[in-house]
């Protein structure tokens, strides 16, 4: 193994159920705050909690939807839209977030630090 290389670990977060379509949830893994979406019955998505623009850990309360062909959670305070799967702020690309990795392990739900 290279001395550089780092083993990223699986992390489970939840049971799938505990999250309502179409709404997001508040994960911390270890001083992280992750916002994990569901979206439909069984889409999973997970971004960093907190919004650069008011350095606030809100997105997982968010309302999500689509603009165009992508799928976004709007921020409560200022309202830009994050996409769900890039992380980017389609307002101001310059304010975009981390996404995560998302995967289920039966009926529950793993997440861990990665592009997407």
């Amino acid at each position: 193994m290279n001395d550089h290389a780092t083993i990223i670990e699986w992390t489970s977060i939840c049971d799938i159920d505990d999250i309502v379509p179409d709404t997001g949830v508040c994960a911390l893994l270890d001083d992280e705050q992750v916002a994990v979406f569901r979206i439909g019955a069984g889409d999973f998505y997970a971004i960093d909690n907190v919004d650069p623009v008011s350095e606030a850990a809100v997105l997982s309360r968010g309302l999500v939807g689509s603009l165009t062909e992508r799928i976004v959670v709007a921020s409560p305070i200022h309202k830009q839209h994050f996409d769900l799967r890039t992380g980017e702020c389609l307002e101001a690309p310059e304010y975009s977030v981390r996404t995560w990795q998302v995967r289920r392990q039966g009926s529950t739900l793993q997440i861990r630090r990665g592009d997407a």
